[in-house]
């Protein structure tokens, strides 16, 4: 699993948010994703990695600007995870 946090210049609302969302969710397949205007930045969940090229080219054609994009491994943290040493 990956987790790919990307800062985004140009979210200034929740739609906003929405929209980032629901073009990342139309064009990759990903497990989860959510975006903050605030924080501006949205962070993907997905079985493999992304291209960085690829996520820039979508988002940004929507009319954000993709300022970064960082992919790191990502392990589903659970109730069950709090037991293991």
């Amino acid at each position: 699993m990956k987790k790919i946090t990307m800062k985004i210049d140009g979210m200034k609302c929740g739609m906003c948010e929405t929209h980032v969302n629901n073009c990342v969710r139309t064009n990759f397949d990903v497990k989860s994703v959510k975006s903050s205007h605030l924080k501006n930045e949205t962070e993907i969940i997905a079985e493999n990695d992304i291209s960085e090229a690829d996520l820039k080219n979508v988002i940004e054609r929507t009319g954000y600007k993709v300022l970064s994009v960082r992919s790191e491994d990502y392990k589903k943290k659970g109730f069950l995870g709090l037991f293991k040493k």
